[in-house]
Protein backbone atom coordinates (compact mmCIF):
# COMPACT_ATOMS: atom_id res chain seq x y z
CA UNK A 1 0.00 0.00 0.00
CA UNK A 2 1.49 3.37 -0.63
CA UNK A 3 -0.07 6.89 0.84
CA UNK A 4 0.32 10.23 -0.49
CA UNK A 5 0.24 12.98 1.91
CA UNK A 6 -0.61 16.59 0.77
CA UNK A 7 -0.44 19.82 2.42
CA UNK A 8 -2.57 22.13 0.25
CA UNK A 9 -1.90 25.94 -0.04
CA UNK A 10 -3.93 28.56 0.67
CA UNK A 11 -3.04 30.65 -2.33
CA UNK A 12 -0.43 32.22 -4.18
CA UNK A 13 -0.25 35.43 -6.21
CA UNK A 14 0.89 35.16 -9.86
CA UNK A 15 4.41 34.75 -10.50
CA UNK A 16 4.88 35.30 -6.85
CA UNK A 17 6.88 33.29 -4.52
CA UNK A 18 5.08 31.71 -1.12
CA UNK A 19 4.78 33.94 1.52
CA UNK A 20 8.14 33.01 3.47
CA UNK A 21 6.89 33.11 7.37
CA UNK A 22 3.81 30.42 6.30
CA UNK A 23 6.32 27.69 5.35
CA UNK A 24 6.94 25.94 8.60
CA UNK A 25 7.03 22.48 9.64
CA UNK A 26 3.38 20.26 8.94
CA UNK A 27 3.83 18.69 12.21
CA UNK A 28 0.14 16.96 11.20
CA UNK A 29 1.84 15.18 8.89
CA UNK A 30 4.79 14.36 10.98
CA UNK A 31 2.28 12.93 13.49
CA UNK A 32 -0.15 10.87 10.55
CA UNK A 33 4.02 9.13 9.08
CA UNK A 34 4.31 7.44 12.78
CA UNK A 35 0.76 6.33 13.06
CA UNK A 36 1.34 4.91 9.61
CA UNK A 37 2.74 1.13 9.68
CA UNK A 38 6.53 0.57 8.49
CA UNK A 39 5.10 -1.74 5.66
CA UNK A 40 2.95 1.21 4.17
CA UNK A 41 5.28 3.38 1.38
CA UNK A 42 4.37 7.02 2.16
CA UNK A 43 5.48 10.57 0.18
CA UNK A 44 4.60 14.36 0.50
CA UNK A 45 3.28 16.94 -1.07
CA UNK A 46 3.61 20.11 0.54
CA UNK A 47 2.00 22.42 -2.18
CA UNK A 48 3.56 25.57 -0.18
CA UNK A 49 6.91 25.03 -1.83
CA UNK A 50 6.73 22.14 -4.17
CA UNK A 51 4.26 20.95 -7.24
CA UNK A 52 1.84 18.08 -7.09
CA UNK A 53 2.57 15.55 -8.88
CA UNK A 54 -1.30 14.26 -9.74
CA UNK A 55 0.30 11.28 -11.65
CA UNK A 56 1.83 9.70 -8.83
CA UNK A 57 1.37 6.28 -8.12
CA UNK A 58 -0.29 5.54 -5.31
CA UNK A 59 -3.59 4.45 -3.35
CA UNK A 60 -4.42 6.35 -1.41
CA UNK A 61 -4.06 10.33 -1.11
CA UNK A 62 -4.54 11.89 2.73
CA UNK A 63 -5.05 15.53 2.73
CA UNK A 64 -5.18 17.86 5.65
CA UNK A 65 -7.43 20.90 5.83
CA UNK A 66 -7.66 24.07 7.31
CA UNK A 67 -10.34 26.67 6.76
CA UNK A 68 -7.87 28.87 4.33
CA UNK A 69 -6.82 26.08 2.47
CA UNK A 70 -10.53 24.58 2.10
CA UNK A 71 -11.19 25.65 -1.05
CA UNK A 72 -7.69 24.31 -2.76
CA UNK A 73 -8.06 21.05 -1.18
CA UNK A 74 -11.37 20.28 -2.49
CA UNK A 75 -9.95 20.55 -5.75
CA UNK A 76 -6.99 19.07 -5.25
CA UNK A 77 -9.04 16.10 -4.28
CA UNK A 78 -10.88 16.16 -7.15
CA UNK A 79 -8.21 15.69 -9.46
CA UNK A 80 -7.26 12.49 -7.58
CA UNK A 81 -10.72 10.91 -7.41
CA UNK A 82 -11.22 11.62 -11.31
CA UNK A 83 -8.24 9.22 -11.55
CA UNK A 84 -9.91 6.37 -9.47
CA UNK A 85 -7.63 7.07 -6.30
CA UNK A 86 -9.55 7.56 -2.89
CA UNK A 87 -9.42 10.51 -0.64
CA UNK A 88 -9.34 11.12 3.05
CA UNK A 89 -9.78 14.28 4.52
CA UNK A 90 -8.81 15.43 8.10
CA UNK A 91 -8.05 18.39 10.32
CA UNK A 92 -9.56 21.42 12.15
CA UNK A 93 -11.93 22.43 9.17
CA UNK A 94 -13.14 18.79 8.56
CA UNK A 95 -14.25 18.26 12.19
CA UNK A 96 -15.72 21.93 11.79
CA UNK A 97 -17.29 20.94 8.58
CA UNK A 98 -17.89 17.55 8.01
CA UNK A 99 -20.73 17.86 5.96
CA UNK A 100 -18.98 20.18 3.28
CA UNK A 101 -15.78 18.07 3.41
CA UNK A 102 -17.92 14.95 2.50
CA UNK A 103 -19.25 16.25 -0.48
CA UNK A 104 -15.40 16.67 -1.81
CA UNK A 105 -13.88 12.98 -0.93
CA UNK A 106 -14.26 9.61 0.14
CA UNK A 107 -13.60 9.71 3.61
CA UNK A 108 -13.79 12.17 6.80
CA UNK A 109 -11.75 11.90 9.87
CA UNK A 110 -12.91 13.87 12.79
CA UNK A 111 -11.00 15.00 15.92
CA UNK A 112 -8.00 14.06 15.91
CA UNK A 113 -6.53 10.98 14.16
CA UNK A 114 -4.16 9.00 16.96
CA UNK A 115 -7.15 6.61 17.87
CA UNK A 116 -8.84 6.22 14.36
CA UNK A 117 -5.59 6.57 11.80
CA UNK A 118 -5.30 2.53 11.91
CA UNK A 119 -8.74 1.28 11.98
CA UNK A 120 -8.55 3.58 8.64
CA UNK A 121 -6.14 2.16 6.98
CA UNK A 122 -7.27 -1.73 7.91
CA UNK A 123 -10.53 -0.88 6.57
CA UNK A 124 -9.29 0.35 3.34
CA UNK A 125 -6.98 -2.69 3.45
CA UNK A 126 -10.58 -4.50 3.08
CA UNK A 127 -12.04 -2.39 0.84
CA UNK A 128 -14.19 -1.36 2.75
CA UNK A 129 -13.46 2.32 3.98
CA UNK A 130 -16.25 4.49 6.20
CA UNK A 131 -17.28 7.58 5.04
CA UNK A 132 -16.80 9.23 9.05
CA UNK A 133 -13.94 8.66 11.61
CA UNK A 134 -14.39 9.50 14.34
CA UNK A 135 -11.48 10.50 16.33
CA UNK A 136 -10.48 10.85 20.54
CA UNK A 137 -10.23 14.80 20.63
CA UNK A 138 -7.73 14.09 24.02
CA UNK A 139 -5.15 11.20 22.71
CA UNK A 140 -1.63 11.65 21.05
CA UNK A 141 0.79 9.60 22.93
CA UNK A 142 3.45 9.03 19.79
CA UNK A 143 6.26 11.46 18.77
CA UNK A 144 5.98 12.63 14.80
CA UNK A 145 8.43 11.20 12.39
CA UNK A 146 9.56 13.95 11.09
CA UNK A 147 11.75 12.13 8.70
CA UNK A 148 9.03 12.86 6.30
CA UNK A 149 10.17 16.17 5.07
CA UNK A 150 13.67 14.49 4.32
CA UNK A 151 14.77 17.40 1.16
CA UNK A 152 11.98 19.61 2.49
CA UNK A 153 12.87 23.42 2.83
CA UNK A 154 11.24 24.43 5.74
CA UNK A 155 12.06 27.28 7.85
CA UNK A 156 14.84 26.55 10.67
CA UNK A 157 12.57 25.98 13.78
CA UNK A 158 11.39 22.62 15.39
CA UNK A 159 7.62 22.52 16.11
CA UNK A 160 7.24 20.24 19.47
CA UNK A 161 3.84 19.81 20.80
CA UNK A 162 2.74 20.37 24.01
CA UNK A 163 -0.32 20.60 24.49
CA UNK A 164 -3.86 20.74 22.63
CA UNK A 165 -6.74 23.07 22.95
CA UNK A 166 -7.22 25.65 25.87
CA UNK A 167 -9.56 26.17 28.56
CA UNK A 168 -11.58 29.49 27.34
CA UNK A 169 -14.11 29.94 25.23
CA UNK A 170 -13.61 33.04 22.99
CA UNK A 171 -16.72 33.26 20.57
CA UNK A 172 -14.03 33.51 17.34
CA UNK A 173 -11.89 30.52 18.57
CA UNK A 174 -11.95 27.56 16.16
CA UNK A 175 -9.64 25.40 18.38
CA UNK A 176 -12.18 25.59 21.82
CA UNK A 177 -14.86 24.81 19.52
CA UNK A 178 -12.64 21.98 18.45
CA UNK A 179 -11.57 21.06 22.11
CA UNK A 180 -14.84 22.12 23.48
CA UNK A 181 -12.73 24.67 25.73
CA UNK A 182 -10.72 21.52 27.45
CA UNK A 183 -6.77 21.90 27.85
CA UNK A 184 -4.99 18.37 26.98
CA UNK A 185 -1.31 18.69 28.45
CA UNK A 186 1.20 16.00 26.79
CA UNK A 187 3.36 13.91 28.71
CA UNK A 188 6.00 15.89 29.76
CA UNK A 189 8.84 12.38 29.00
CA UNK A 190 7.27 12.73 25.05
CA UNK A 191 7.77 16.38 25.29
CA UNK A 192 11.18 16.29 26.71
CA UNK A 193 12.52 13.27 24.38
CA UNK A 194 10.63 15.10 21.46
CA UNK A 195 12.89 18.08 22.04
CA UNK A 196 15.95 16.04 21.96
CA UNK A 197 15.11 14.58 18.49
CA UNK A 198 15.31 18.31 17.17
CA UNK A 199 17.39 19.26 14.78
CA UNK A 200 17.22 23.13 14.98
CA UNK A 201 18.77 24.84 18.11
CA UNK A 202 15.34 27.01 18.23
CA UNK A 203 12.29 25.30 18.91
CA UNK A 204 8.48 26.44 18.84
CA UNK A 205 6.31 24.75 21.73
CA UNK A 206 3.03 24.41 20.01
CA UNK A 207 0.32 24.87 22.39
CA UNK A 208 -2.38 27.36 22.29
CA UNK A 209 -2.11 27.98 25.87
CA UNK A 210 0.99 26.55 27.16
CA UNK A 211 0.65 28.37 30.22
CA UNK A 212 -2.88 27.22 30.67
CA UNK A 213 -2.01 25.13 33.85
CA UNK A 214 0.37 27.24 35.29
CA UNK A 215 2.19 24.03 37.93
CA UNK A 216 2.00 21.64 34.73
CA UNK A 217 4.10 24.48 32.94
CA UNK A 218 6.49 25.27 35.56
CA UNK A 219 7.36 21.26 35.93
CA UNK A 220 7.70 21.12 32.31
CA UNK A 221 10.09 24.24 32.32
CA UNK A 222 12.14 22.98 34.54
CA UNK A 223 12.63 19.56 33.09
CA UNK A 224 13.60 21.57 29.53
CA UNK A 225 16.07 23.68 31.30
CA UNK A 226 19.04 21.14 31.44
CA UNK A 227 18.42 21.07 27.44
CA UNK A 228 19.64 24.64 26.90
CA UNK A 229 17.17 24.93 23.88
CA UNK A 230 16.11 28.54 22.98
CA UNK A 231 12.13 28.46 22.40
CA UNK A 232 8.84 30.32 21.67
CA UNK A 233 5.33 29.58 22.19
CA UNK A 234 1.74 30.99 23.13
CA UNK A 235 0.42 32.33 26.44
CA UNK A 236 -1.79 34.36 27.60
CA UNK A 237 -0.86 37.94 29.58
CA UNK A 238 -2.28 36.51 33.04
CA UNK A 239 1.13 34.87 33.46
CA UNK A 240 2.70 37.77 34.52
CA UNK A 241 0.66 37.23 38.01
CA UNK A 242 3.15 34.18 38.62
CA UNK A 243 6.70 35.04 39.29
CA UNK A 244 7.96 31.70 39.76
CA UNK A 245 6.43 31.17 36.14
CA UNK A 246 7.88 33.71 34.59
CA UNK A 247 11.49 32.90 36.11
CA UNK A 248 11.03 28.90 34.98
CA UNK A 249 9.97 30.17 31.56
CA UNK A 250 13.31 32.15 31.14
CA UNK A 251 15.38 29.89 32.90
CA UNK A 252 14.68 27.37 30.28
CA UNK A 253 15.13 28.95 27.77
CA UNK A 254 12.03 30.81 26.45
CA UNK A 255 13.13 33.88 24.59
CA UNK A 256 9.23 35.07 23.19
CA UNK A 257 5.80 34.47 23.98
CA UNK A 258 3.20 35.01 21.79
CA UNK A 259 0.14 37.34 23.77
CA UNK A 260 -3.36 37.45 21.88
CA UNK A 261 -4.09 40.90 23.99
CA UNK A 262 -7.20 41.14 20.93
CA UNK A 263 -8.06 44.40 21.96
CA UNK A 264 -7.61 47.18 24.44
CA UNK A 265 -11.62 47.54 24.25
CA UNK A 266 -13.22 46.80 27.86
CA UNK A 267 -16.58 46.40 25.76
CA UNK A 268 -14.72 44.36 22.97
CA UNK A 269 -13.31 41.65 25.37
CA UNK A 270 -16.50 41.32 27.11
CA UNK A 271 -18.39 40.79 23.46
CA UNK A 272 -15.87 38.31 22.42
CA UNK A 273 -16.21 36.24 25.09
CA UNK A 274 -12.50 37.13 26.84
CA UNK A 275 -13.65 39.39 29.54
CA UNK A 276 -11.06 37.15 31.27
CA UNK A 277 -8.51 40.05 30.67
CA UNK A 278 -10.06 42.85 32.11
CA UNK A 279 -9.80 40.81 35.75
CA UNK A 280 -5.79 41.02 35.23
CA UNK A 281 -5.13 44.03 36.31
CA UNK A 282 -3.53 47.40 34.36
CA UNK A 283 -1.94 45.92 31.60
CA UNK A 284 1.18 47.91 31.38
CA UNK A 285 2.28 46.76 34.87
CA UNK A 286 1.69 43.18 33.26
CA UNK A 287 3.91 43.72 30.13
CA UNK A 288 6.64 44.86 32.41
CA UNK A 289 6.76 42.27 34.48
CA UNK A 290 6.98 39.89 31.33
CA UNK A 291 9.67 41.86 29.60
CA UNK A 292 11.52 42.55 33.36
CA UNK A 293 11.65 38.76 33.40
CA UNK A 294 13.55 39.05 30.02
CA UNK A 295 10.84 37.53 27.62
CA UNK A 296 10.21 39.32 24.50
CA UNK A 297 5.95 38.95 23.34
CA UNK A 298 4.86 38.87 19.73
CA UNK A 299 1.57 40.76 20.85
CA UNK A 300 -1.77 39.96 18.54
CA UNK A 301 -4.82 42.40 18.35
CA UNK A 302 -8.25 41.71 16.48
CA UNK A 303 -10.47 44.04 14.92
CA UNK A 304 -14.10 43.93 13.76
CA UNK A 305 -16.19 43.64 16.84
CA UNK A 306 -19.22 46.25 17.37
CA UNK A 307 -17.01 48.95 19.10
CA UNK A 308 -14.04 49.12 17.28
CA UNK A 309 -13.14 52.19 14.32
CA UNK A 310 -10.45 53.97 13.32
CA UNK A 311 -9.12 55.37 16.53
CA UNK A 312 -9.19 51.57 18.10
CA UNK A 313 -6.48 50.56 15.71
CA UNK A 314 -4.25 53.67 16.24
CA UNK A 315 -4.63 53.42 19.51
CA UNK A 316 -3.26 49.60 19.32
CA UNK A 317 -0.15 50.13 17.04
CA UNK A 318 0.67 53.24 19.78
CA UNK A 319 0.22 50.47 22.68
CA UNK A 320 2.31 48.29 20.84
CA UNK A 321 4.95 50.52 20.04
CA UNK A 322 5.23 52.52 23.76
CA UNK A 323 6.32 48.72 24.60
CA UNK A 324 8.11 48.10 22.00
CA UNK A 325 7.12 44.13 21.25
CA UNK A 326 9.20 42.50 19.70
CA UNK A 327 6.69 42.12 17.17
CA UNK A 328 3.18 42.22 16.31
CA UNK A 329 -0.02 41.32 14.53
CA UNK A 330 -2.50 43.92 13.67
CA UNK A 331 -5.49 41.58 12.21
CA UNK A 332 -8.75 41.74 11.42
CA UNK A 333 -11.85 39.38 12.61
CA UNK A 334 -12.62 36.44 10.72
CA UNK A 335 -15.80 34.45 11.27
CA UNK A 336 -14.34 30.53 11.35
CA UNK A 337 -17.27 28.33 10.58
CA UNK A 338 -19.70 26.77 13.31
CA UNK A 339 -18.26 29.87 15.87
CA UNK A 340 -20.35 31.62 18.14
CA UNK A 341 -19.02 34.94 16.18
CA UNK A 342 -19.70 32.91 12.66
CA UNK A 343 -23.87 32.26 13.79
CA UNK A 344 -24.17 35.61 14.95
CA UNK A 345 -22.76 37.47 12.12
CA UNK A 346 -25.17 35.49 10.22
CA UNK A 347 -27.93 35.67 12.02
CA UNK A 348 -27.29 39.62 11.88
CA UNK A 349 -26.91 39.39 8.04
CA UNK A 350 -23.67 40.82 8.11
CA UNK A 351 -21.73 38.40 6.51
CA UNK A 352 -20.49 39.32 3.16
CA UNK A 353 -19.91 35.81 1.66
CA UNK A 354 -21.62 33.04 3.85
CA UNK A 355 -19.00 30.87 3.04
CA UNK A 356 -15.81 32.81 2.11
CA UNK A 357 -13.63 30.34 1.95
CA UNK A 358 -15.24 28.77 -0.91
CA UNK A 359 -16.32 32.03 -2.30
CA UNK A 360 -15.22 33.20 -6.08
CA UNK A 361 -13.21 36.39 -5.50
CA UNK A 362 -12.47 36.23 -1.74
CA UNK A 363 -8.68 36.83 -1.17
CA UNK A 364 -6.39 36.97 1.98
CA UNK A 365 -6.51 40.30 3.75
CA UNK A 366 -10.23 40.96 2.76
CA UNK A 367 -12.73 41.08 5.72
CA UNK A 368 -15.79 38.59 5.43
CA UNK A 369 -18.47 40.54 7.06
CA UNK A 370 -19.75 44.49 7.50
CA UNK A 371 -18.40 46.01 10.95
CA UNK A 372 -20.39 48.41 12.29
CA UNK A 373 -18.87 51.45 12.87
CA UNK A 374 -16.36 51.42 9.88
CA UNK A 375 -16.41 49.82 6.27
CA UNK A 376 -14.96 46.21 5.43
CA UNK A 377 -12.56 47.79 2.96
CA UNK A 378 -11.45 50.54 5.35
CA UNK A 379 -10.81 48.28 8.09
CA UNK A 380 -8.75 46.12 5.97
CA UNK A 381 -6.61 49.27 4.78
CA UNK A 382 -6.21 50.32 8.60
CA UNK A 383 -4.44 46.49 9.54
CA UNK A 384 -2.59 46.80 6.52
CA UNK A 385 -1.38 50.19 7.66
CA UNK A 386 -0.45 49.44 11.00
CA UNK A 387 1.72 46.35 10.09
CA UNK A 388 3.52 48.45 8.00
CA UNK A 389 3.84 51.72 10.46
CA UNK A 390 5.16 48.94 12.94
CA UNK A 391 7.77 47.07 10.38
CA UNK A 392 8.93 50.16 9.79
CA UNK A 393 12.89 50.57 9.72
CA UNK A 394 12.54 53.97 12.41
CA UNK A 395 10.02 51.42 14.58
CA UNK A 396 12.43 48.17 14.48
CA UNK A 397 15.48 50.11 15.00
CA UNK A 398 13.65 51.31 18.22
CA UNK A 399 11.99 48.15 19.18
CA UNK A 400 15.21 46.19 18.17
CA UNK A 401 17.43 48.02 20.96
CA UNK A 402 14.76 47.25 23.56
CA UNK A 403 15.20 43.96 22.42
CA UNK A 404 18.83 43.03 22.93
CA UNK A 405 18.46 44.08 26.08
CA UNK A 406 15.97 41.50 26.63
CA UNK A 407 16.99 38.70 24.65
CA UNK A 408 19.94 35.80 24.02
CA UNK A 409 22.93 37.60 21.58
CA UNK A 410 22.21 34.36 20.50
CA UNK A 411 18.65 35.53 19.13
CA UNK A 412 19.75 39.35 17.92
CA UNK A 413 20.03 38.35 14.46
CA UNK A 414 16.64 36.40 14.59
CA UNK A 415 14.93 39.64 15.26
CA UNK A 416 16.21 41.09 12.98
CA UNK A 417 15.73 38.50 10.09
CA UNK A 418 12.26 38.15 11.51
CA UNK A 419 10.96 41.72 11.71
CA UNK A 420 12.41 42.32 8.59
CA UNK A 421 11.30 40.19 6.41
CA UNK A 422 7.73 40.42 8.28
CA UNK A 423 8.04 43.86 6.93
CA UNK A 424 8.77 43.03 3.44
CA UNK A 425 5.65 40.80 3.11
CA UNK A 426 2.76 42.73 4.52
CA UNK A 427 1.64 43.31 0.88
CA UNK A 428 2.83 40.08 -0.61
CA UNK A 429 -0.16 39.11 2.31
CA UNK A 430 -2.63 41.66 0.72
CA UNK A 431 -4.74 40.21 -1.69
CA UNK A 432 -3.58 36.76 -2.28
CA UNK A 433 -6.18 34.88 -3.75
CA UNK A 434 -8.06 31.67 -2.19
CA UNK A 435 -7.72 28.65 -3.36
CA UNK A 436 -6.87 29.61 -6.69
CA UNK A 437 -5.06 26.60 -9.05
CA UNK A 438 -1.39 27.38 -8.86
CA UNK A 439 -0.14 23.80 -9.79
CA UNK A 440 1.57 25.94 -13.13
CA UNK A 441 2.76 29.10 -10.93
CA UNK A 442 6.30 29.37 -9.90
CA UNK A 443 7.16 28.43 -6.62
Amino acid sequence: MKITFIVPAIGKKPGKKYIGTWKMEPLTIAMLKALTPPDVETELFDDRIELINYETSTDLVCITVETYTAKRSYKIAQKFRERGIPVVMGGYHVTLCPEEAAEHCDSVMIGNAETVWKTMLEDFGRGKIKPVYQGNTAEYDIQPDKSIFTGKKYLPVSLVETGRGCIHSCDFCSICRFYESHYHARSHELIIDDLKRSKHDIAFLVDDNLVADHNNAIRLFEEITPLKKKWAGQGTLSMARNEKLLKAMKKSGCEVILIGFESLNPENLRQMNKSFNLAMGERDELVKRVHDAGLGIYATFVFGYDNDDERTVEEALEFAKKHKFYTAAFNHLLPFPNTPLYKRLREDNRLIYDKWWLADGYNYGELAFNPKKISAEKLSKLCRDARKEFSSARTVMSRGFASLGRTSPLLWGLFWAMNLRLGEEVDQKMNVPIGENLDELPK
